[in-house]
């Protein structure tokens, strides 16, 4: 959906603690976070129009940003 939230802390508050802590004692998880979480941002700029691009850049942001957010979904649920 257009300008919704996709932080991982808004999306997942049940796994805030697990979240910190992994950011906090894994280098690997900690990048894929800020990863996630500029390609989020980037996505969340172009959708509210203060950034403009083509459609398919749009479109394989936002699919970066769901292969992000499934690895680390897997490590937080093995954490």
């Amino acid at each position: 959906m257009l300008n919704e939230k996709h932080d991982l802390i808004h999306e997942l508050p049940e796994h805030r603690d697990t979240i910190r802590s992994l950011k906090m004692h894994n280098q690997h998880f900690s990048r894929l976070f800020d990863d996630y979480h500029t390609i989020d941002h980037e996505i969340h700029r172009i959708e509210t129009g203060v950034e403009t691009t083509s459609d398919d850049y749009l479109n394989n942001r936002k699919k970066q940003r769901l292969q992000l957010k499934d690895q680390l979904f897997e490590m937080i649920n093995s954490a």
